[in-house]
């Protein structure tokens, strides 16, 4: 896994990827009591990040290989991106969802297209599914973070917040990015350091799924106790990929940790002032960044809103919450 790949990545994804911008406001920069800049990945196609790898990976296959057909795990925005990325190539695809998923994730893969198969996730292991699946119909297997042509999908983002940063005269700062198993964040962290190595990756997770957080700290891998209970639905992971948590350990600062409360703020916050919908498992960098402040240093700090895929009531609930 290396620089060139992403570079390589981003010359497939030109002309297929949207190019977020960097936004910030005045109002949450009072917050923060430092300037926040936000890269809406919320506005990427299928709205969330997980688009960049699924076109990525999918893209990367040999055209007869890739005309058998793909299937992916998700709890709903990778199983979106590698759907849409498939209709596009023209391509089947089938995955593997948690039943449990936002109702509005599992409906919007079935009208891209994708046949979706679900699962209890706290009885059965979609690894096992989907590798059982893809045997027997000889599909190819996208895994949704410890996948090297996903990683560099998603470290396209990452090429983007280094030239944007430069354009706005950012040359320090964290770089706080959403974190379930570590794809997007390692990904973003091997373009900053070539592209921007002054900017320093931080991930975020939620409280009491802060593998990555906790594995930082202790050196090694360390488990979640439960793989579900969290409204931050996309980012919980039973532990950081293979692939994804060395990268991490080298080049990522200490992991920062959310309430589930602050989430929903966060998601309010960005409503409110920025007009960005975001899901609760997509706000809690954005949380980090303004209810942890103490634990950011210098003026500046960047953070990504990684996915917009919310069901209404949940919507909702954070701005009353906010109001409350």
């Amino acid at each position: 896994m290396n620089i060139e790949m992403i570079r390589a990545a981003q010359e497939r994804l030109s002309g297929h990827v949207r190019e977020t911008p960097l936004v910030s406001s005045p109002f949450l920069d009072e917050i923060a009591g430092r300037r926040v800049w936000i890269k809406p990945e919320c506005l990427q196609h299928t709205g969330s990040f997980k688009f960049r790898g699924g076109w990525s990976a999918i893209s990367a296959l040999h055209p007869e290989v890739r005309a058998r057909g793909v299937i992916a795990y998700s709890s709903g925005n990778h199983a979106q991106g590698v759907a849409r990325a498939a209709a596009l190539h023209g391509i089947p695809a089938t995955i593997v969802m948690p039943a449990d998923a936002p109702r509005l994730k599992i409906e919007n893969t079935r009208a891209l297209g994708a046949e979706v198969v679900l699962y209890d996730r706290a009885t059965e292991d979609r690894d096992e599914i989907g590798a059982r699946l893809a045997k027997e119909h000889g599909l190819t297997l996208i895994k949704p973070f410890d996948e090297p042509q996903v990683i560099a999908g998603q470290g396209t983002c990452g090429l983007e917040i280094a030239a944007q940063a430069r354009a706005a005269g950012i040359e320090t700062a964290d770089v706080i990015v959403c974190c379930g198993g570590g794809g997007f964040a390692s990904g973003i962290a091997l373009a900053l350091e070539a592209e921007a190595p002054g900017l320093r990756l931080r991930t975020a997770e939620p409280e009491g799924f802060e593998d990555v957080a906790r594995s930082l700290e202790a050196g090694r891998i360390c488990r979640n106790a439960t793989a579900s209970g969290n409204l931050c639905d996309a980012i919980l992971t039973p532990q950081p990929g293979d692939l994804t948590f060395p990268i991490l350990q080298r080049l990522a600062g200490p992991g920062l940790v959310v309430r589930e409360d602050e989430a929903l703020r966060a998601m309010a916050h960005a409503f409110l002032r920025l007009k960005l919908v975001a899901e609760p498992g997509g706000a809690v960098a954005l949380a980090a960044a303004l209810f942890r402040s103490d634990e950011i240093d210098g003026p500046d700090v960047i953070v990504t809103i990684s996915g917009g895929n919310v069901d209404p009531d949940v919507f909702r609930r954070a701005l009353d919450d906010l109001d409350a």
